[in-house]
């Protein structure tokens, strides 16, 4: 079992006997509460305030930080960064984004970071299985909600966890994350920012899992 923790924008707590914290923003420079927690590995996808101000909130002492495309593997968890871009234009405006792939407990969870774009039929070879997948919905500095439907139509996760949209306090200029929901089955709208996934009750068919926010 998987306990999934959502700190907000696009930071999540993904933990079984290790502990992995993505994209960890500091709270205040986005208007939202910093996030807590005590990381045994963080993963970056790009150098932006929003995405990394935060990792010594959230990290042990010992923790190790993965922030650059590649194959690792620590502490018993085998990551892998698939080298993507932050808008549509190979990175010409905001620059890259690493997509990270990770496996706890058997399952594969995917965290696309900023993703900007639509993914070539090498980035899904590349990332290849997801059982779940965090994805940016908001638009203006990543995907939008048509792109996301797309991103997930490519990859097939069992779970989607839409992120990085406007909630109450958010400074960004992001889009609702109604727009991704519009007109799609299989939506549970959770009343609380944390969920647990076994591997054995995963769904059948792809399921969106709307995890609350925490208000400023």
């Amino acid at each position: 079992m998987v306990k999934i923790k959502w700190l907000g924008h696009a930071c999540f707590e993904v933990k079984d006997k290790v502990t992995v914290v993505t994209d960890p923003h500091d709270g205040v420079n986005i208007g939202i509460p910093p996030p807590k927690s005590s990381a045994d590995i963080v993963l970056i996808s790009h150098d932006h305030f929003d995405h990394a101000d935060g990792k010594n909130l959230v990290a042990k002492p010992d923790a190790i930080v993965v922030d650059r495309p590649g194959n690792y593997e620590v502490k018993g968890v085998k990551i892998k960064g698939v080298a993507t871009y932050h808008d549509d234009v190979k990175g010409a405006k905001r620059g890259p984004n690493t997509v990270y792939v990770f496996e706890l407990e058997g399952l594969r969870i995917c965290h696309l970071g900023d993703l900007g774009h639509i993914l070539s039929p090498d980035d899904i070879e590349e990332i290849g299985k997801v059982d779940i997948l965090l994805t940016p919905v908001g638009g203006t500095f990543t995907i939008d909600a048509t792109a996301a439907s797309k991103v997930v139509e490519q990859l097939k996760p069992k779970v989607v966890i839409p992120m990085h949209f406007k909630v109450p306090g958010l400074k960004l200029p992001l889009a609702s994350v109604e727009e991704f929901l519009k007109g799609k089955d299989n939506v549970k709208r959770l009343t609380t920012n944390e969920v647990e996934v076994k591997k054995e009750e995963l769904p059948s068919e792809t399921t969106i899992m709307l995890l609350q926010h925490s208000s400023p």
